[in-house]
């Protein structure tokens, strides 16, 4: 009676009230697309949340001010023109103390740094926390609170604030607060998923990551004429919306509704389990209990011994810190460059940075099935990040040519730079999190991600920070810095793919043909050696 009870009594409210009024229940499929569009509209809250900050940059530190007007992709459409022209010279020429000095960039800079180091920080305690408290209330509470403290750094515009330590607050306890999206989204897919094709779906997904930046540079941009505090409001009330969204209708675990859990059953995916209801009920009265009241976590110096772990950890630290450089800093440079003989307005700049994310996309898609079809997770990250090298290098290069050259330049930038940063925060954390050397304890899902994600998000923090001294000495250093860390990136993977190619060439001998398991992980080529020995042995018994 107490299990039965433990196991349905994190069943979101808004689920009840739908099941009261039908009558009866969704089927598993339609609780899978709900979680997936659910989890989808989270993180891209929590996305459009930061992206203000990048496209205030040069309200904020008008300190080149260029006059003219390039209104392009979507510039002008927002806003009426005769109020755009209107206040066009007030918000490029009076900034905002205390950022409108000489140290204005390095200050820009600064409280990036804080937002990230405490986000990076954060996301240790918060994975850990993720599976050990109820997802979908730690979820909603994070996003809440992200959307309270974004809002108040936006209404310092209002409060005519001043005073550095405001802003500089406001990042820190808004960092903490992000820190609980990412381990929470993935741990759910993760929940709600098993390994077949997850590179493909977690990798179209990931597109939130994108559509979040794509989405509140848009929300940001819409609203900048009216009052750079605008630029923050409107994102964080979107993202208080998203957080009630959770509480009400998103479903930690299948087993919180009714449903097995797919790293219990033995079964690679749900999708064998949803074939016939019998069935279905024939595993539920067999399963292990592993809802939200009833499992335990693991320690992060467990989590860390997991194959594969570590080497991802840190690839991830240099992945992230060229993507979210882009991030930060992509709308600022564009509204500093001359592109095609011209200055963008810092509306137009930010509008246009959204292209990258578009790229982004399509790199998340592309390297999630390319990893799916290969079953090759370290081979696609690193060659990504190899392709990441020259596609910067032309982006810097030939990227002022034109705007049509700077569009191509900056979503095949996107695509490469953004597609293994994609691969790894969700298809490779989800499978580390589920790994065969935890015995099914898909409680690591949380604390695994967090430590790949939280040292991804050091880099993140470094990156903006040391573009705001480099810009200043000149845009080449900053791009110089960006190749020599998706280059750092790549080879951190090596051993990785060695073992990833080695796995290969065995499965095709046939002496090892017998052995091989057709549903090896990004981090189980690893322990091909091991499983080489063990069955050999097997073998001689046998004989």
């Amino acid at each position: 009676m107490s299990s039965d009870f433990e196991t349905v009594r994190q069943t979101p409210p808004g689920i009840l009230v739908i099941r009261s009024l039908r009558g009866r229940d969704w089927s598993l499929n339609t609780y899978r697309y709900i979680v997936l569009l659910i989890t989808f509209v989270a993180y891209t809250c929590y996305h459009a949340s930061r992206k203000p900050s990048s496209i205030v940059k040069s309200v904020l530190d008008p300190e080149a001010k260029h006059l003219h007007e390039y209104p392009w992709p979507i510039g002008s459409i927002f806003v009426k023109d005769e109020f755009r022209v209107r206040n066009k010279d007030r918000l490029k020429s009076e900034g905002w103390y205390p950022f409108d000095g000489k140290d204005g960039t390095s200050k820009l800079g600064e409280t990036d740094l804080a937002f990230l180091a405490c986000y990076s920080m954060g996301m240790y305690v918060a994975g850990h926390l993720g599976d050990t408290l109820d997802l979908r209330l730690f979820l909603a509470f994070g996003m809440i609170g992200s959307g309270i403290f974004v809002g108040l750094f936006g209404m310092g515009y209002f409060w005519n604030v001043h005073a550095f330590w405001y802003f500089l607050v406001m990042q820190v306890v808004a960092g903490l607060f992000q820190a609980t999206g990412w381990p929470s989204v993935v741990a759910v897919i993760g929940n709600w998923f098993g390994k077949r094709k997850r590179g493909l779906i977690m990798g179209i997904w990931n597109a939130h990551t994108s559509v979040g930046n794509i989405s509140g540079s848009l929300l940001a941009a819409s609203v900048l004429d009216y009052g750079w505090g605008w630029s923050f409001i409107v994102p964080g009330a979107f993202i208080v919306m998203g957080g009630v969204l959770v509480f009400l209708f998103l479903p930690a675990y299948p087993e919180d509704i009714g449903f097995p859990c797919p790293n219990y059953t033995g079964v690679g995916d749900l999708e064998g389990q949803a074939r016939k209801d019998s069935t279905l009920e024939d595993k539920q009265s067999t399963v292990a209990p592993c809802g939200s009241g009833l499992r335990t976590s693991v320690g992060l110096a467990e989590a860390c011994l997991i194959p594969g772990v570590i080497p991802f950890a840190l690839c991830l630290f240099f992945s992230k810190l060229v993507a979210y450089t882009f991030l930060y800093w992509l709308p600022f440079y564009l509204s500093q460059t001359e592109i095609g003989g011209e200055y963008m307005s810092v509306k137009s700049a930010g509008n246009l940075s959204t292209l990258f994310d578009v790229g982004g996309i399509f790199g998340g898609i592309i390297a999630g099935y390319v990893s799916d079809k290969t079953r090759s997770r370290a081979t696609t990250a690193a060659s990504f990040m190899y392709a990441a090298i020259p596609s910067v290098l032309l982006y810097r290069t030939y990227g002022t040519v034109s705007k049509n050259v700077n569009i191509l330049l900056m979503m095949v930038a996107g695509l490469f730079v953004n597609g293994p940063y994609a691969l790894i925060t969700t298809a490779v954390s989800a499978d580390l999190g589920t790994h065969s050397s935890l015995r099914g304890n898909s409680r690591a899902l949380a604390t695994v991600t967090a430590i790949i994600d939280g040292t991804g998000s050091i880099g993140a923090a470094l990156g903006p920070l040391l573009t705001g001294f480099l810009s200043t000495k000149g845009w080449d250093f900053v791009f110089l810095m960006l190749m020599i860390c998706a280059l750092i990136a790549g080879l951190l993977l090596s051993r990785l793919v060695k073992a990833e190619i080695a796995e290969k060439i065995s499965k095709r001998s046939p002496s090892s043909s017998g052995w091989h398991n057709h549903e090896a992980t990004a981090s189980e080529p690893l322990l091909s050696n091991e499983r080489r020995k063990g069955h050999h042995q097997e073998a001689s018994r046998a004989k």
